[in-house]
């Protein structure tokens, strides 16, 4: 029996106690996190084998492997995780990652971008696993997926090379012949899907949550005025403190100064441009507001290791 067979099949029973269970679940991990949005760029299924070699992968999106046969391995948050059939894998964005595969290797992939009213990543809102056993219905889940998003298979299974391929150019744009509810119904499989790899019973840092909550509405203002010009002092206003004491509390907090939380912000966005725009080097810098093409250069490289032009050339893009 297949998985949709098995899944359209199962008893009464065993299906009312999943949905109830997984039910309660999904509003104890989802709860604290604001307004979370789930964007698809890809999902699809393929085989690869010793070709899946790549370093130093860093993109600005995440990853979710279902491993159906085979063996490769992939190293993330300083640890190395072997890719078992029957396993789900999670990859956060912007975390620099390893690929290897010795032999074959069969797997559903779901590439996403993640959005919260307050521009903060989920990552930064709980504690996640990265790997965990696949339910019986994951299977029914991923066809699912690829029956409502055929188009969004990969054409090359290079990481570095779809980081900047140009679907992504239109990742979000409405298809004019697609199913009015196949967005919200890819939303739920993905919220499924991802809302499995929250820990239940330890949460992110209680001191980095407790600068998260006195600190939501800076954050926000943060994240929605990138483009602009953002002073300390300006954020210390929303707060109404003082300069100084305000940016004490910030980094005692959040473990970083205001003005490199900043300028992170401003490079994360910078690289989440170079792959779902064509935008020049100089509209991106001024999109995250570092008008300076060369002071946003050596900002991009002191983070990345790489010039921008570098890294876009590397990164697939001519």
């Amino acid at each position: 029996m297949n998985a949709v067979d098995l899944f359209l099949y199962k008893s009464d029973f065993e299906l009312r106690s999943f949905r109830a269970s997984y039910h309660h679940s999904l509003v104890i991990q989802m709860e604290a996190i604001p307004s979370l949005k789930l964007n698809l760029l890809h999902c699809g299924a393929l085989t690869v084998g010793p070709e899946w070699q790549f370093n130093g992968v860093v993109s600005p999106f995440c990853r979710l492997y279902f491993i159906q046969d085979g063996e490769a391995y992939v190293w993330h948050n300083q640890q190395k995780y072997t890719l078992k059939p029957g396993n789900l894998y999670l990859i956060p964005s912007y975390s620099i990652s390893r690929y290897h595969c010795d032999n074959t290797l069969s797997q559903y992939y779901l590439h996403f971008l993640e959005e919260t009213e307050t521009g903060l990543s989920i990552f930064d809102y709980a504690a996640f696993e990265y790997e965990l056993p696949a339910l019986p219905l994951d299977e029914y889940l991923f066809e699912r997926l690829l029956l409502l998003n055929p188009e969004r298979t990969l054409a090359n299974i290079d990481p570095k090379a779809y980081d900047n391929q140009s679907d992504l150019l239109s990742f979000n744009a409405p298809k004019p012949d697609q199913w009015a509810g196949a967005g919200l119904e890819t939303q739920g499989i993905m919220l499924q899907l991802v809302s499995r790899f929250i820990q239940k019973t330890k949460s992110a840092s209680p001191v980095r949550q407790q600068g998260f909550i006195q600190f939501r509405t800076v954050l926000s203002y943060i994240h929605t005025h990138l483009s602009k010009k953002i002073t300390v002092e300006q954020l210390a206003a929303l707060q109404h403190l003082h300069v100084d004491y305000f940016s004490r509390q910030f980094q005692a907090l959040l473990g970083i100064r205001p003005i490199d939380y900043i300028i992170n912000k401003r490079l994360e966005r910078a690289q989440l441009l170079m792959a779902t725009t064509s935008l020049s080097l100089q509209s991106i810098a001024e999109q995250v507001g570092i008008a300076d093409i060369y002071y946003f250069s050596r900002l991009f490289k002191r983070r990345y290791g790489l010039p921008p032009g570098t890294y876009r050339k590397q990164s697939g893009r001519v």
